[in-house]
């Protein structure tokens, strides 16, 4: 990273808009880069992953218990109950 004067490779008008806000300040301008991809986009797990807690929530409603569920797809009660608890929310979000 190089330091460069703004009045150097700014516009006269930017320069004056961008003092308005930061006049005399050291500001760090990010480079333009393409957002990555979440966890699990290339790969297709995000997908397996959203559609076993889809089946879990399924599941459950059906009146499998949270013991089954944990043999069923080897996860704690914990997680269990996060994706039921997670599942809950997002419903109740929808239909706000």
């Amino acid at each position: 990273m190089t330091y460069k004067n703004a009045r150097e490779v700014l516009p006269p008008e930017l320069l004056k808009e961008v003092q308005r806000y930061l006049c005399g300040e050291i500001i760090y301008i990010p480079k333009e880069i393409e957002q990555k991809a979440c966890w699990g986009q290339i790969s297709g797990l995000r997908e397996q992953v959203t559609l076993r807690n889809s089946d879990i929530c399924q599941m459950y409603r059906q009146g499998i218990g949270i013991h089954s569920l944990m043999d069923a797809f080897c996860l704690s009660e914990a997680s269990i109950r996060k994706i039921i608890y997670a599942s809950k929310q997002a419903a109740e979000a929808v239909n706000e």
